[in-house]
């Protein structure tokens, strides 16, 4: 690995969370602290001024899901002129006259909010946000938190890799049972073997980068274009996918939800890997069809797999997803770390900021092509 990648990211991240706590002067959190931000993490800035959108003004009212409750204070800081109202409580008028929403995104708020002209969305994935009809009719501009999570997501992949290969489950099982279990089956390394990263984005890149350290060869696909980071040794376009899949001794699914990735991998796909090769998601759970991947596991047509995602969820405890072979889920936790949070309020925060002083957005999501 070329930098310590917290170090790299703790030190702006942290100087800006001080700064919004008063612990630095109030100049600190201005543009600086926040271009030094998203140079840290990689985010997307927009080339044009917010300020040039036909319809923008400083925000006065500013709609807040419940789930941001706690970071109130902080977003507030951004926008001291602003009022703002969390959701549901929120009046008829209050919503008719916001300017500005943070996770909400409803057909039923939209309807009314005729004055909303952004919406901040408090996480990477916006497939629920961009299946809105009067968000493209509108053409409300749209963000979200790409990156934000990456560095914590793709220590869970390693993780997940690193519990399959070295069969960390079946000790943990013979510890249990006070067993010394020296006849255990034997661990694989991940040096020299071959990565697959469907959809090198913000997630992709941070997965690619702890998967080059370890010596593993990386390929990506991504939809974008073939360019990538001189640690990945070939990138894909999405059609390539299937051959790219064959060679691959571990395929780690961090797509974003859209038409073309909803189901892609199917019983088709996983017929198409090795019988010793893994699979791994932290994307969406509905890029998998989930039918198939038991039924890939449970015929021993894959090595085994490990899910942060699934379809449905939460799933449902009668799934024979949870009986099958070699298989690792956690419930969706992979951004669940303090970092993580750190970084997406940070962002979130420096993005109220730029909208209200007019200035590029951060992390615009094309709303067309869903992400």
């Amino acid at each position: 690995m070329k930098r310590c990648l917290p170090c790299a990211r703790v030190a702006p991240v942290a100087a800006l969370t001080l700064a919004l706590a008063g612990g630095l002067p109030a100049r600190a959190a201005e543009a600086p602290a926040g271009a030094n931000l998203a140079d840290a993490l990689g985010v997307p800035v927009d080339k044009a001024p917010v300020r040039e959108r036909a319809g923008w003004r400083p925000p006065r009212i500013v709609l807040v899901a419940p789930y941001v409750h706690d970071h109130l204070a902080l977003l507030q800081a951004a926008v001291p002129q602003a009022k703002l109202v969390e959701m549901p409580a929120a009046s008829p008028r209050d919503i008719a006259n916001a300017d500005v929403s943070i996770g909400v995104c409803t057909e039923e708020v939209l309807k009314q909010a005729k004055h909303l002209e952004w919406i901040q969305w408090p996480a990477a994935g916006v497939e629920r946000c961009v299946q809105q009809p009067l968000l493209h009719e509108r053409h409300i501009l749209l963000t979200n938190l790409q990156r934000a999570a990456g560095p914590s997501m793709a220590e869970h992949v390693i993780a997940m890799m690193l519990l399959l290969s070295r069969h960390l489950d079946y000790y943990l099982r013979e510890q249990q049972q006070a067993h010394w279990a020296e006849d255990g089956p034997e661990a694989a390394d991940l040096e020299g073997k071959t990565l697959l990263v469907v959809g090198l984005g913000g997630i992709g890149t941070e997965v690619a980068r702890r998967a080059h350290a370890f010596g593993m060869r990386v390929t990506a696909t991504r939809a974008s274009g073939r360019s990538g980071p001189d640690f990945v040794d070939y990138v894909g376009l999405p059609d390539e996918l299937p051959k790219l899949a064959r060679d691959a001794d571990y395929v780690v699914n961090c797509a974003p939800l859209t038409a073309q990735t909803t189901g892609i991998f199917n019983r088709e796909f996983f017929a198409g890997m090795k019988s010793s090769a893994y699979f791994l998601s932290v994307g969406r759970g509905r890029s998998t069809v989930t039918a198939d991947l038991t039924a890939a596991l449970t015929e021993h047509r894959i090595a085994g797999a490990g899910l942060d995602v699934a379809d449905p969820e939460p799933l449902p405890p009668d799934s024979p997803l949870w009986r099958a072979p070699n298989l690792f889920i956690t419930p969706h936790v992979s951004a669940n770390s303090a970092l993580a949070d750190e970084q997406r309020y940070a962002l979130l925060r420096e993005n109220l900021r730029r909208y209200a002083a007019g200035e590029p957005m951060l992390a615009v999501v094309d709303i067309e092509r869903g992400y």
